[in-house]
């Protein structure tokens, strides 16, 4: 049995942020029907298409395990469809702009009159204040939730990472706040209202440079590689290049083949616990002792010299080898892995984190795998669906709709072709 086996998901998200959340949830057992326009569905499929017959990796990435219904939510016949949906899942989840779903008449009280269990989960760009009506994307995320301004060096531009802490990060606080009031639900039989807001999500994963933020009022960041340079503080957190964001310092260094290779590089973090060993591995055994180095404290003025003679050493092997010698001497490290490296990783697929989907159209393609494991629900990744795939098999199976109903829906424009037209 799947851990959400039982528990119908109305899916109503679009591009990024939403569908990680619902794709989470299909996962974990649940059956996600996911809502489509007729004709163009999820504005992703056609978005940075690689092959011009097939949905693009950006939405088939996003949407594995769901059912596809095509519904025009604008005719009185598709409205009354949705109605019937709406009595029939668990939660409803939406990222549209503000007010959307209102617009389309159905309300949070409206939705209540329907089903009282209702669980309607939305993901939204800003929580309520001056911005709550504002549009957010990712990289907006990014910059209004902290995450820009600390991210970089200090005499460089705020950059943005390429990690989608915005969208997909939102998804998944969202999904949790999904499966928690689900089991609230069953102490109280109602449903309830999630939200998620994408600058709050971004703050979260920041809280961090927020511990730092305050720590600036009581003296300098002295882990922060500006301290041993010499260049004061302002009055706000500023960028640390690649420093370690905890208490021990950390720095991306070169390894053999840095010149051609733009990911022969390691992170080196110089734990205390371990600082003799790294001393013997660089050789270096008189750093021990001596009172410039032998403490962290009497170290963090002085971290580039350290990095820089940590670095000497790495840059006479290469990032495999430099982890196998820190490894063994239990010296935290990481090699930069390139996607490229990840997508051949086989222990990464031996786990399920990266697998390889089939595709009627496109064939097969690599994809994310879920990264939660559960030793009692193992996740099995099914593709992403056609466009309106499941129309008629929800419509029959779910809603109990007969022949009748269905060539009343289609001359209606309710729905759109039947999912053997979609698939051809």
């Amino acid at each position: 049995m799947k851990a959400l086996e039982g528990v119908r998901i109305l899916d109503f998200t679009h591009v990024q942020s939403g569908p990680t959340c619902t794709q989470l949830l299909a996962w974990f057992g649940a059956d996600v029907i996911k809502v489509e326009r007729p004709g163009t569905g999820d504005i992703t499929r056609g978005q940075l298409r690689d092959l011009a017959e097939a949905d693009s990796l950006y939405f088939t990435m996003l949407n594995h395990n769901k059912r596809s219904i095509t519904l025009n939510t604008k005719t009185e016949q598709g409205k009354k469809v949705l109605e019937a949906l709406i009595k029939s899942c668990d939660v409803l989840v939406e990222n549209f702009a503000p007010g959307a779903l209102d617009r389309m008449g159905f309300t949070w009280e409206r939705i209540q009159e329907l089903n009282p269990a209702m669980i309607v989960a939305s993901i939204k760009g800003f929580g309520p204040g001056p911005y709550q009506d504002c549009k957010v994307y990712e990289n907006v995320a990014q910059c209004t939730g902290g995450a820009a301004s600390t991210t970089g060096f200090r005499d460089g531009l705020p950059l943005v990472t390429g990690a989608q802490i915005g969208d997909s990060g939102t998804g998944l606080h969202l999904c949790l706040g999904i499966v928690t009031a689900l089991y609230q639900r069953t102490k109280t039989g109602r449903g309830q209202k999630v939200t998620a807001a994408m600058q709050d999500g971004v703050l979260n994963l920041c809280r961090v440079k927020l511990r730092d933020q305050q720590r600036l009022a009581h003296g300098p960041l002295k882990e922060y590689s500006q301290y041993g340079e010499g260049f004061e503080f302002g009055d706000a957190v500023p960028r640390a290049g690649n420093d370690s964001g905890g208490g021990q310092p950390g720095r991306i260094l070169k390894c053999k083949g840095w010149e051609n290779d733009p990911n022969a590089y390691i992170y080196f973090i110089t734990q205390a616990p371990v600082w003799e060993a790294i001393c013997d591995v660089i050789g270096e055994p008189g750093w021990k002792t001596d009172p410039d180095y032998a403490t962290p404290n009497a170290r963090l003025p002085r971290l580039n010299a350290v990095f820089e003679r940590i670095e000497r050493w790495t840059e006479t092997h290469d990032k495999f080898e430099v982890m196998k010698v820190l490894n063994e001497r239990d010296i935290p490290c990481g090699p930069i892995l390139s996607m490229k490296e990840l997508a051949e990783d086989a222990s990464l697929r031996a786990t399920g984190t990266i697998v390889e989907v089939e595709h009627p159209v496109r064939g097969s393609y690599l994809s994310v795998g879920n990264p939660i494991k559960l030793s009692d629900s193992p996740t099995e990744v099914t593709r992403s669906p056609l466009l309106g795939e499941h129309t008629e098999e929800i419509l029959r199976d779910v809603l109990k709709f007969d022949d009748t109903a269905l060539e009343e829906l289609r001359g209606s424009g309710a729905i759109g072709e039947p999912a053997k037209l979609a698939a051809e």
